[in-house]
């Protein structure tokens, strides 16, 4: 998913041109704005942290652009994580999508599942597939 920050500063083409390059390709996708129930649900493993209430603002703020990526194996997940780059903007590698793009980690543009079942369930939240 292109978070809000993306979407305001323009940038959902230079992140889908990166992951078609990559040789990847969009399957689905939708601009939509999210409200605050989705937005809970999909940040609910953080929902006891002091940060949780930040993430549901930020995730609501503006329109995210939700995407369903594919690839040649199973393992696409693993390849979208290494093309996004680590969560914390100082620690993301030059040449990803945070190393290269994000400024901070509160906002770093981008967010990939964590695995299989972790993206199966986010179609299902997001597409409702």
């Amino acid at each position: 998913m292109c978070k809000p920050d993306a979407v305001e500063r323009g940038l959902i083409g230079e992140i889908v041109g990166r992951i078609e390059r990559k040789g990847l390709r969009l399957v689905a996708a939708e601009l939509r704005d999210v409200d605050r129930a989705l937005a809970e649900e999909h940040y609910d493993e953080h929902r006891e942290k002091p940060f949780f209430g930040e993430l549901v603002t930020f995730l609501t703020r503006s329109p995210v652009f939700a995407m369903i990526v594919e690839g040649p194996s199973d393992d696409t997940w693993q390849l979208c994580r290494i093309l996004i780059g680590q969560t914390k903007v100082t620690d993301a590698q030059p040449g990803s999508i945070r190393g290269d793009l994000a400024t901070t980690t509160s906002e770093n543009l981008v967010h990939g599942s964590d695995g299989p079942e972790s993206a199966e369930r986010e179609i299902k939240l997001w597409f409702g597939a």
